[in-house]
């Protein structure tokens, strides 16, 4: 075996904000896309973006309340990651070219619901729809990348993922009892296995990918946790697993993969507070290691796997 590599690391660090990681950066010129963009992170994702000059557009579901957010470099368009007319809508409503995506919405749901297609929906949304979303755009990131020289896409996973890998074998819990925790965790690694995937299949267009764990924030995520997350996150934090982050100290992760110089052109990684999160056993317990990654998330047959399994999901 080879020398490990060393992780990638920068000067930010758990206390870190999202407008400290953008201070003194100048991202005019550059346009984004954040998902998921009217309340909690993405709010102080697309803040701290426009704040640096990006031109930002928010893509929401709920397009009043993304209006509320709206100011200066931010835009508002309608975008329903479950719906597969939706997204195709917002991918032939984008012109010119793309350097940022953003893929920060999500849902955690308590019961079981499922889409038309008969999808499990935390799978649905989680990760189905960014990956049709960043299909979609890949033609203009790969435009932008060519404007700017490199153009990024950054996928907020979560600690979750150490809960579950993907369950090819059953992911929509057609056969399995349905275990609402289960399926977020397993949507969540689903989305870093994305980021390893779309960094080998676009690098040649100058895309790079990154998955952030934003650490514990209360957001509204958490609306509809059941009582049994509600005291299993309880559990964690009085273990010293996580300490609960301001919304701002959240985004910050996300705003080091979009725009620190240390992942402009390296993608595939899983950062956590600030840098590139270290690696452990599929085994390894949770409580002990809240700011690693597992190997399930990073495995590469599973991210050509799942990229194949996507594809014939959403028809493509």
């Amino acid at each position: 075996m080879g020398t490990p590599r060393e992780l990638i690391t920068t000067r930010f660090d758990a206390s870190s904000t999202a407008d400290d990681v953008v201070a003194g950066v100048d991202l005019t010129g550059v346009r984004a896309v954040v998902t998921g963009a009217s309340s909690g992170i993405g709010v102080e994702t697309a803040r701290s973006l426009a704040r640096a000059g990006a031109e930002v557009t928010l893509a929401v579901r709920d397009v009043t309340a993304g209006a509320r957010v709206a100011a200066g470099a931010v835009q508002v368009r309608a975008l329903d990651l479950l719906d597969r007319s939706s997204i195709a809508a917002f991918v032939d409503g984008w012109s010119g070219p793309l350097h940022l995506l953003i893929n920060n919405a999500g849902v955690f749901l308590s019961h079981l619901h499922r889409t038309p297609e008969g999808w499990e929906q935390q799978f649905a949304v989680n990760h189905l729809g960014h990956f049709a979303l960043s299909l979609g755009l890949r033609g203009s990131l790969a435009a932008g990348a060519s404007e700017r020289g490199g153009a990024r896409i950054v996928a907020v996973s979560s600690t979750a993922h150490m809960n579950s890998p993907v369950v090819f074998d059953d992911i929509h819990f057609e056969r399995r009892p349905y275990d609402p925790q289960a399926a977020y965790a397993q949507s969540k690694t689903a989305t870093s296995l994305f980021v390893v995937e779309a960094s080998r299949r676009w690098a040649g267009d100058g895309i790079v990918a990154n998955a952030v764990n934003p650490g514990g924030v209360s957001t509204g995520l958490q609306r509809d946790f059941t009582p049994e997350q509600k005291a299993y996150l309880a559990a964690a934090e009085a273990a010293g697993a996580f300490t609960y982050k301001t919304v701002q100290q959240g985004a910050a992760t996300t705003l080091v993969a979009a725009v620190a110089p240390e992942f402009a052109r390296t993608g595939g990684h899983y950062l956590d507070d600030g840098r590139e999160a270290y690696t452990v056993a599929d085994d390894a317990d949770l409580f002990g290691h809240s700011h690693g990654v597992k190997r399930w998330a990073l495995d590469p047959g599973a991210a050509a796997r799942l990229w194949t399994v996507s594809l014939e999901m959403i028809g493509r």
